[in-house]
């Protein structure tokens, strides 16, 4: 039978939760055994502080933002945050302000708990990233569904998936070298869809919106690989278009403006001069 009491370092400070323990789990081990586990939906004030902990602990956080502390060095948390700690380890975790997450944890103990965690986590009291919270979540759950069942069998199959969940994350943690090549990819097909479709493009969140980013993830992106905004560069592929289109002698200039979006042609005009130093109409004069 299933121990229902749970142990007292289970939080209280959660609006929801479902987890487990398993009785006699923490005795000795040369393997490794899971103890317990649960997924928890954290209050609006959600604090953990500890100096320690008894067990090897995962944490994974699915959705919602927040902070971990962990041996002193502060980590943020985000959907597909891993990080881990255990004994002799201080953890300080903390939901984002007005804010709530939901997260898995998972703790265990035995010969081989930490050398795993090292091995296919990065190391204890740290934090990682990984690119398929969804495929991760699948095996929380998973986990949570043997650990809850009456099964003799529980604590082994527990434990089994315990190794899988960590080959899993061994497999999808994002590292930095992946993070600069996505983020370098994502670049360049932003960059490319603005060349392509800037004639009917009018703002930064017409780009941001298209290429399904925020705003501010748009604008860092080309602070990090360009030399101007996205939104200058869309300026000036409109502006080199009218340039193009003012050669022509029966264009207007007004006609140029509502073709790229500008509603108000004085607003195309001082764009266009502040672009290249002249105003459309003597351009085109001059051309």
């Amino acid at each position: 039978m299933k121990n229902t009491q749970e142990p007292e370092f289970f939080s209280k400070q959660v609006t929801n939760a479902k987890r487990f323990f398993i009785e006699g789990a923490a005795e000795k081990s040369t393997t490794i055994k899971v103890v317990c586990g649960g997924c928890e939906q954290t209050g609006p004030e959600f604090r953990i502080d500890r100096e320690s902990f008894p067990y090897y602990s995962l944490e994974f956080v699915a959705k919602g933002n927040g902070t971990a502390i962990l041996a002193g060095r502060e980590y943020q948390l985000a959907q597909g945050t891993i990080f881990s700690y255990g004994p002799g380890i201080s953890q300080v975790i903390t939901a984002a302000p007005n804010s709530a997450m939901t997260k898995y944890f998972i703790d265990f103990t035995g010969g081989r708990a930490k050398d795993m965690i090292q091995k296919y986590a990065d190391s204890v009291a740290t934090a990682i990233r990984v690119s398929r919270p969804d495929a991760i979540t699948r095996i929380f759950d998973d986990i949570i569904s043997h650990g809850l069942s009456d099964s003799p069998y529980r604590s082994i199959i527990c434990s089994t998936l315990l190794e899988y969940l960590f080959y899993r994350i061994a497999e999808t943690t994002v590292t930095e070298e992946t993070k600069l090549t996505r983020a370098l990819t994502t670049y360049q097909q932003c960059r490319q869809h603005i060349k392509e479709n800037f004639v009917t493009l009018r703002s930064l969140t017409d780009i941001a919106e298209a290429c399904s980013l925020d705003n501010a993830y748009l604008c860092r992106l080309f602070k990090r690989f360009d030399t101007q905004s996205p939104y200058q560069y869309l300026t000036y592929l409109k502006m080199a278009y009218a340039a193009q289109q003012l050669q022509s002698p029966d264009v207007m200039v007004k006609e140029i403006a509502y073709s790229l979006g500008f509603d108000d042609p004085f607003h195309f005009s001082r764009t266009f001069r502040k672009v290249f130093g002249i105003a459309p109409r003597s351009f085109k004069r001059l051309r």
